[in-house]
């Protein structure tokens, strides 16, 4: 080294050939050490690909696999699991197994990969992500090809048998097992591959985002990202739902005589998991070719302030080689979970996520309880409320904070005032209620020859119906009946291809103010129409509730970017998502599926008198358990959110500038 060279380490090593030193800027040497690199592979970086290179390409490429992800893991998954329930002959609690693997694998690995990948190619992360979506996806659907043709089985018979043999001579056959339940461990597998292809997307991939782009413009960015990510389920339900109209083995046997109202149809769940497959693995070829790093990062990273809340722990800031050993994570970890913003506006975010996750689960069932339609039509219904509503206020979100340029404090009061909306519209479940309707049995008495909750009445008492079988009716005089058979139907025919119950015995005459009017029927398939005109009301007020809860997903998202150390980002959104599944996404389902079965009354019994699902609720209990568990949850989000204000304090202007020196200071010596 040149003597008279001063030794100090913001300035460069001695050039070979000048050897001399000379002073860098802070865009400078930040970019000694991110990569920034043409988009390609290697010495191929065709200039068509550069046109992608920026982060408008990049956000292209992560949404679409964001969509895809969802398709898979939040549509086609929850869609086909009542057919797989049937198919492979699992109950409940097992396919409720399979559904929380993904969030398993998820909470495993989360912390691992967002610590190591920080420093790592992010890109080159997420084609592995998509590499195990793809291959995930082909596991969950080759138990269709290896267990052989669907056995369907004798028609039951529906109506009245009064003499000779009939569907209630069915015995008790819960000792036979079959080994097709023993796919439930393909199924398992194939959401623990998608669990870990799901990791890097939600952790590193949002962090190159905020990489990539300046800071005001993040929010927008993430917002985009989040609410493309959003179609995934509402294209999965479509698609799933259109494929389980096609025979689960395409052609159907030319012995069989069935349709889709048949209880033994089961629909073709695998096609769109194998389709996924394929189209998943394409995104590993623009993932592999991005630099680790985009044109023009060093550049916005040398621009952008520290607003890291300042609690003290500078010293633990400032570990140089932080993130390099696994030996640094518990000491990473240490820092993340003694920052008392951070950790508010986690526990925030977890208690807005089990609302958010119980009504993604149960509105359908909701609203085909509460206003007496199909379940096709409600799912349908909630699809339609929850995507556009969820997408549409994380979008506004993302704008305005984008536009109104934000600081972390700022974010957070904003997200203070979207939740304290949100709470007002959940009073929408006090006043769009609808009482239940008459149902025999349940309700009302058999024209008082029966009693209430006996399904049994000396009107039905010959006909040895079958409690494990509910198809449901609506006879002439407005009441609905468990069955055809419990209704007392000998007989039925079909009117325009509709099919109509005849010579019921349980069904009393209606009393009409026309007299006159004759009925071409006694009792026709499903529900009886309800009284309650609430729907429209109700939908439209929860719309806006739905919009003002996901108004506060991505400015959570950016604040959490934002208090805590660079260096520290993925890690943080690892931690972040670990928690929102541990107290969010995982009890959330399971809160909500308690306060609906706590308002049952009328529950499925089986041949061996085990009890199964709920086939009748009180309307008005569910309506104020859901509205509790919702109103609690919001005023726990708030005040988790008015602390995080109090106590952020963000870091001087000028200590803020230091630590960016210092930081870039570490990484030329690095």
């Amino acid at each position: 080294m040149d003597s008279g060279g001063i030794e100090n380490p913001v300035f460069e090593p001695p050039s070979p050939d000048t050897g001399r030193h000379r002073q860098v800027s802070p865009a400078e040497a930040d970019a000694t050490v991110i990569e920034e690199g043409p988009c390609g592979w290697g010495r191929c970086n065709p200039k068509a690909l550069q046109l992608c290179n920026n982060p408008e390409g990049y956000l292209a490429a992560y949404s679409l696999l964001a969509i895809f992800q969802g398709i898979v893991v939040n549509g086609l998954v929850n869609i086909s699991i009542s057919t797989i329930e049937k198919r492979y002959e699992l109950n409940s609690s097992r396919t409720g197994l399979i559904s929380a693997s993904y969030d398993i694998a998820f909470c495993i690995l989360s912390l691992f990969v967002s610590f190591f990948g920080e420093r790592g190619h992010k890109p080159q992360w997420l084609a592995f992500s998509a590499f195990m979506l793809g291959l995930g996806s082909l596991v969950f659907s080759l138990p269709h090809f290896t267990s052989g043709k669907y056995q369907y089985g004798a028609k039951l018979e529906d109506t009245c048998q009064i003499s000779g043999t009939s569907s209630a001579n069915f015995t008790c056959s819960a000792s036979t097992v079959s080994s097709l339940s023993n796919y439930l461990y393909v199924f398992i597998l194939g959401q623990l591959l998608l669990g870990v292809g799901g990791t890097p997307l939600y952790t590193l991939g949002t962090a190159f985002i905020d990489d990539s782009v300046p800071k005001h413009k993040s929010s927008l960015y993430i917002g985009i990202g989040y609410a493309m990510s959003l179609l995934g389920p509402a294209i999965g339900y479509v698609l799933g739902g259109q494929l389980l109209n096609i025979y689960i083995d395409i052609q159907i046997p030319e012995s069989a005589v069935m349709n889709q109202d048949d209880p033994r149809w089961l629909g073709a769940w695998w096609i769109a998991f194998l389709a996924c497959f394929f189209l998943i693995w394409l995104f590993i070829i623009p993932f592999s070719c991005f630099p680790k790093h985009l044109p023009g990062t060093a550049k916005i990273q040398a621009e952008k302030i520290s607003e890291t809340h300042d609690d003290g722990s500078e010293g633990l800031v400032e570990t140089k080689n932080i993130g390099k050993s696994i030996k640094d994570f518990p000491v990473a970890l240490l820092i993340l979970l003694k920052n008392p913003v951070f950790m508010s506006l986690i526990l925030a975010s977890s208690s807005e996520a089990l609302v958010a996750t119980g009504f993604a689960t149960f509105l359908p069932k909701f609203i085909e309880n509460q206003f007496g339609k199909t379940s096709s039509f409600s799912a349908t219904l909630g699809g339609l409320v929850l995507v556009p509503a969820a997408a549409l206020g994380q979008i506004i979100s993302g704008i305005l904070v984008s536009r109104c340029k934000m600081d972390c404090k700022s974010i957070i009061k904003f997200m203070i005032g979207s939740c304290s909306v949100g709470l007002v519209l959940n009073t929408v479940f006090l006043f769009g209620k609808c009482g239940n309707e008459p149902f025999a049995g349940v309700s009302e008495t058999y024209n008082g020859t029966g009693m209430l909750y006996n399904l049994t009445a000396s009107c039905n008492t010959n006909c040895r119906c079958l409690l494990s079988m509910y198809y449901p009716v609506c006879g002439r005089d407005k009441v609905q009946y468990f069955s055809p058979c419990f209704a007392g139907c000998t007989s039925h025919l079909f009117n325009n291809r509709k099919k109509t119950y005849h010579n019921c015995s349980c069904i009393g005459i209606p009393i009409r103010e026309n007299h006159l009017e004759d009925f071409l029927y006694e009792a026709v398939p499903g529900k009886c129409p309800t009284q309650c005109k609430f729907l429209p009301l109700f939908l439209t007020t929860f719309f806006f509730a739905i919009i003002f809860t996901f108004m506060a997903v991505t400015p959570t998202t950016v604040a959490i970017l934002r208090c805590v150390p660079d260096k520290q980002r993925s890690l943080a959104l690892g931690v972040h998502s670990v928690f929102l599944r541990l107290l969010g996404t995982i009890p959330g389902p399971i809160l909500f599926g308690f306060a609906m079965d706590n308002s049952c009354t009328l529950w499925d019994i089986n041949e061996c008198n085990t009890k199964g699902a709920c086939l009748v609720y009180d309307n008005e209990r569910m309506t104020y358990l859901l509205l509790g568990i919702s109103a609690g949850c919001k005023v726990i989000t708030i005040v988790f959110v008015v602390m995080a204000v109090c106590w952020y304090k963000p870091p001087p202007v000028s200590a803020a500038l230091s630590q960016k020196h210092s930081e870039m200071v570490s990484a030329i010596h690095t």
